[in-house]
């Protein structure tokens, strides 16, 4: 009898035989369930363009270009540091990490159903055999044994996949494990999305302290001339009451403001992995002027934005767990061949009359289940029907916070221009106030209105100046990050 050799012993040919060509039947085997085919974005209907403004244009999609860095667009060196620091140190980018690691370890064991599991087998043992057992022949004589059992064998346990059972795991996991990728993607880029509107939040905070330290000046300088002319008999004491009034609520609105930057600044210790109390930002001079952002079409966002990338791999997972599920319809094949030696003596253990050998295949069908199995599938289906539901919201979601982006900015640059035309009447206003107070043609109230209205429109100005640079992270956000390099 010829002899084939298999990880140094050897096996039958018919056994060889039998078991290749099952493996072979399981790799042209069918797989059941419905075949996953990626969404049409023609049937999402995404529109043609946006509706945007001068001076938008339309940008070239990008998505072989690497999308994260965006940050640096804005030449910040203070807010590259910090997202480099997020990225290094923020747990919540470590936890989708560490679930990223799982998903792998996951397709690797899951995958490792395709292939035979392989294993040695050895038993070492002296009994005694009962001289009163039960016998099948009366005629046979019975009498108590004492021997020794020594046995070495080579197992194989193989699943015979037919009808796709184990493949459509292994096309869940890795459809899961792509998905884990896009979160991990989908987390960095919310992370310093996050981490840059804090941070904006926190410029914002600090030109509006800026304006109102501005206001608190030229305050007191009013408070000295009213007080003078007071003073001399000028005025009454009404005047100097009303600008001292001033002065203190000007002083509240920055004590309230000071609380807010600390509120963000705590926000960012906590971004980038430090305890707050340990964590502080200097105050910063200057402005950061937004980027353009090319917009692209509507179509190229749906490749580029990692959640739709996410939902779209959760599509494919629940659509293998629908073969799963109408795998348990049909039989399972367990392949259970074993090659070894079983001896009384470990001299002869490896002698030719020592040899056994075993080649078997067990089969399962259910053939009543209560309608568990149909259960099963329909589960599986509705399963894969919601994640086509979170699909579509999601890329609906997606449009809408583009053109809200889009028309955020148009409004917000729009109102900068309409603020800044007010400040500079504002400051006329003032100098007028004041030249009439001084020539005692006009009441102090008229000074305290002026210096309300200036201190309003520049901090109106800062505040819209933050919400615009707000605009921009939440569009480049909602565009999939940066468009290429």
């Amino acid at each position: 009898m010829s002899l084939r050799c298999v990880h140094g012993l050897q096996f039958p040919a018919a056994i060889s035989a039998a078991l290749a060509g099952l493996m072979l039947t399981t790799l042209g085997g069918c797989a059941v369930g419905p075949d996953y085919h990626k969404p049409d974005q023609a049937q999402d209907q995404p529109p043609a363009a946006w509706a945007v403004e001068a001076p938008w244009r339309a940008g070239e999609p990008g998505d072989a270009h690497a999308k994260g860095a965006w940050w640096e667009r804005f030449g910040d060196p203070v807010l590259s540091q910090l997202e480099q620091q997020a990225m290094a140190n923020n747990q919540t980018l470590a936890a989708a990490n560490a679930r990223l690691a799982q998903a792998r370890a996951n397709v690797t064991g899951v995958a490792a159903g395709q292939l035979p599991q392989v294993g040695l087998a050895s038993r070492a043992s002296r009994l005694q055999i009962s001289g009163d057992r039960p016998l099948t022949n009366y005629n046979s004589p019975n009498f108590s044994t004492v021997q020794s059992d020594f046995s070495l064998a080579l197992t194989v346990n193989y699943e015979a996949d037919l009808f796709g059972r184990v493949r459509r795991s292994v096309e869940s996991v890795r459809a899961s494990e792509q998905q884990s990728v896009a979160d991990l993607e989908n987390t960095r880029l919310l992370l310093s999305a996050d981490l840059a509107a804090n941070y904006f939040s926190l410029r914002q905070a600090d030109s509006e302290l800026r304006v109102v330290n501005r206001s608190i000046a030229l305050q007191r300088r009013s408070l000295e001339l009213a007080t003078a002319r007071h003073e001399l008999g000028a005025t009454s004491g009404l005047d100097v009451a009303q600008q001292e009034t001033l002065l203190e609520s000007t002083l509240t609105q920055l004590d309230l403001l000071r609380r807010i930057r600390g509120l963000y600044e705590h926000a960012i210790a906590t971004l980038i992995g430090t305890p707050a109390p340990l964590f502080s930002l200097p105050v910063t001079e200057g402005e950061v002027t937004p980027p353009a952002v090319p917009l692209g079409l509507p179509s190229d966002m749906l490749q580029r934005r990692p959640d739709i990338a996410s939902s779209e791999r959760a599509m494919a997972a629940a659509n293998a767990q629908i073969g799963i599920a109408s795998a348990a319809y049909y039989p399972s094949f367990i392949l259970n061949p074993t090659y070894g030696f079983d001896s009384n003596s470990m001299t002869t253990l490896f002698n030719a009359p020592s040899l056994m050998w075993s080649f078997g295949v067990s089969v399962s069908q259910t053939l009543f289940s209560g309608g568990r199995i149909g259960a099963g599938v329909d589960f599986a289906k509705a399963g894969y029907q919601g994640t086509v539901a979170i699909y579509r919201r999601t890329v609906l979601t997606a449009l809408q916070e583009v053109q809200d982006g889009i028309t955020g900015v148009v409004t917000l640059d729009s109102a900068l221009v309409q603020t800044q035309k007010a400040i500079v009447s504002a400051r006329q206003a003032v100098d007028i106030a004041n030249a009439r107070y001084e020539d005692g043609v006009a009441i102090y109230l008229e000074v305290i209105s002026a210096e309300q209205a200036l201190l309003s429109n520049e901090r109106q100005l800062a505040q819209l100046n933050g919400q615009r640079l707000l605009v921009s992270v939440f569009l480049i956000k909602a565009l999939g990050g940066d468009w290429g390099a």
